[in-house]
C-alpha cells in the first residue's frame, strides 16, 4: 500500500483503514466513547520528544474527531540571530516547507528574524514544525502548549521527553494537577538515565520509579521506550527499531499503536532492567565519543576501547540481572548523557558490594575492577582529569585482560537483586 504524501513532506505509511483500527483499539482500551477525544501530550520538546509527537501527528492527527496530539515546552526561550539565519536557509531550501509557511501566512516572521527585525521563540517555531535542537529537520506543524497544567491535567497518555535529570522536578509539578483526577493516565518514558540511592541499602532508582513516587501513578501504567532512536533519522524514514517495556495490559497495544513501516516497536515485560541497561550504555557511549574525537577516529583505538568497555558492561550486567544472556535487541543503542556515570560509579563504590580481587587476595570495591568507568567518573564528574586522560585507561600496562573480567563475572555468584530493589 503506497503511503500518502502530506504538505510537510512526510509520508503516511501503510493502510489508512488499518491505522484507524489501531487508534480505535487503543481508544476502546482507554474507555473512550464516541465523541470523546483520546488526548495525548508529549512533555518536553527536545529532539526525540518533538519527533515522537510529530510521528504520532503524521500517523493519527487527521482523525480529528478521535484524537488530540499536543506537545508541551517551556515558554520564553528565544532563538538567537545566527540560528534564525540558518533556519531561514533551511526553509528556502525546502520547497514543500516554504509553500506550507506561505499558505499559513507564517513566512514573513522568518524573513524579519533573518534581518534582525524580530525575535523568534522556540515554542513559536515549534508550532510551524521546527525543533530548536534540530532545525535542519523540519517536522509537521504541532499543537504547542506552554502551560504545563493545561497540557497534562486531562491527558490520557503522557509521553515524557524531558531529560532524566529533570524528570523528578517536572513530575513533582505535574502531581499537583493530578490530585483530583479520577482516571489514571498512561505514561511513556523516552529518556535514559538513573539515580543511585546509597542509604540504607545501595540501589538504583529508575525514571519510572521517580515518576510513580512523584505522582502516585502505579508502575503498571508507566512504560519505557528505548532503542536506536536518532530522532532526525527516524523522522526522515530511516529504518529503526525500539522496545516498549512494561505491563502486559499496555505494552502490547501501545507497541501496535506506535509501530510504523520504518519504525518497528517490540515489547518486553522487564521494565526496570531495560531502563537500567539503557543508562549503563550511556556511560560507555560517552567514552566512545571521547576516544573517537581524541584519536581522530582511529580504528585501532576504538577497537581497544570497545574490548574494554564491553567487558565492563558484561561485568556490571551480571550484577543486575540473573539472566544477562537474555538482554538483546536494540537495548544498548541510543543517545547518551552524563548523569549515569556518577550514579553507576557511586553505586559500585559501596563497601557492601565489595568482592574478592582475582589476584591480590583482598576485598575491593566493584568500581576498582571497572577502570573505564572510574576514569570517566574522574573526568566528567570530579573534573580531576582532562578529557585526553581517557586514552590512558586504554594504555594502562597494569590493566587486566578484558577476558579475565568477563570470566570473573561468569564464575561468581555476582547477581545482586537488591540493586534493583528486589528482595
Amino acid at each position: 500500500m503506497v503511503g500518502s504524501v502530506h504538505v510537510n513532506g512526510s509520508v503516511h505509511g501503510g493502510n489508512g483503514t488499518a491505522t484507524e483500527e489501531r487508534l480505535d483499539e487503543l481508544r476502546r482500551l482507554l474507555g473512550k466513547s464516541e465523541g470523546d477525544l483520546l488526548k495525548i501530550v508529549s512533555v518536553g520538546a527536545g529532539a526525540w520528544g518533538s519527533v515522537f509527537a510529530a510521528l504520532l501527528q503524521d500517523a493519527y492527527g487527521h482523525f480529528r474527531d478521535k484524537v488530540q496530539i499536543r506537545i508541551w515546552r517551556r515558554p520564553g526561550r528565544t532563538v538567537d540571530r545566527s540560528t534564525a539565519e540558518h533556519l531561514f536557509e533551511v526553509i528556502n531550501s525546502r520547497e514543500d516547507v516554504l509553500r506550507r509557511l506561505i499558505r499559513r501566512c507564517a513566512y514573513l516572521k522568518y524573513v524579519e528574524a533573518r534581518l534582525g527585525d524580530r525575535t523568534l521563540y522556540a515554542d513559536e517555531i515549534l508550532k510551524d514544525g521546527f525543533c530548536l535542537n534540530m532545525i535542519e529537520t523540519p517536522l509537521c506543524p504541532l499543537k504547542v502548549v506552554t502551560n504545563l497544567q493545561e497540557a497534562v491535567w486531562d491527558a490520557d497518555i503522557v509521553v515524557n521527553g524531558v531529560p532524566s535529570t529533570e524528570t523528578r522536578e517536572v513530575f513533582d509539578e505535574i502531581s499537583k494537577y493530578w490530585k483530583e483526577r479520577i482516571s489514571v493516565p498512561v505514561i511513556i518514558f523516552l529518556a535514559k538515565g538513573i539515580e543511585a540511592s546509597l542509604d540504607p541499602i545501595p540501589r538504583i532508582i529508575t525514571p519510572t520509579q521517580m515518576i510513580s513516587s512523584a505522582t502516585g501513578v502505579p508502575t503498571e501504567n508507566i512504560l519505557y521506550l528505548g532503542g536506536p532512536n536518532i530522532a532526525s533519522e527516524i523522522y526522515n524514514k530511516e529504518y529503526a527499531n525500539a522496545r516498549i517495556c512494561g505491563s502486559n495490559k499496555w505494552r502490547k497495544p501501545l507497541a501496535k499503536f506506535l509501530r510504523q513501516p520504518h519504525f518497528i516497536v517490540w515489547d518486553n515485560s522487564d521494565l526496570v532492567t531495560h531502563e537500567v541497561m539503557g543508562g549503563l550504555k550511556n556511560v560507555y557511549a560517552i567514552g566512545a565519543g571521547m576516544v573517537a574525537a581524541l584519536t581522530n577516529e582511529s580504528a585501532t583505538s576504538k577497537s581497544v576501547y570497545f574490548s574494554h568497555c564491553t567487558s565492563e558492561m558484561i561485568f556490571i550486567t551480571h550484577l543486575l540481572t540473573e539472566q544477562p544472556e537474555k538482554l538483546a535487541g536494540p537495548l544498548l543503542a541510543d543517545t547518551y548523557g552524563v548523569s549515569a556515570v556518577g550514579a553507576f560509579f557511586e553505586l559500585l563504590s559501596q563497601p557492601s558490594l565489595s568482592v574478592q580481587h582475582p589476584e591480590e587476595n583482598k576485598l575491593v570495591a566493584l568500581a576498582e575492577l571497572c577502570p573505564i568507568l572510574k576514569r570517566l567518573y574522574r573526568i566528567l564528574i570530579k573534573r580531576e582529569l582532562p578529557a585526553r586522560d581517557i586514552l590512558q585507561a586504554l594504555r594502562d600496562e597494569t590493566m587486566n585482560d578484558p577476558r579475565e573480567r568477563i570470566e570473573m563475572a561468569q564464575s561468581h555468584a555476582f547477581y545482586r537483586p537488591s540493586l534493583l530493589g528486589k528482595p
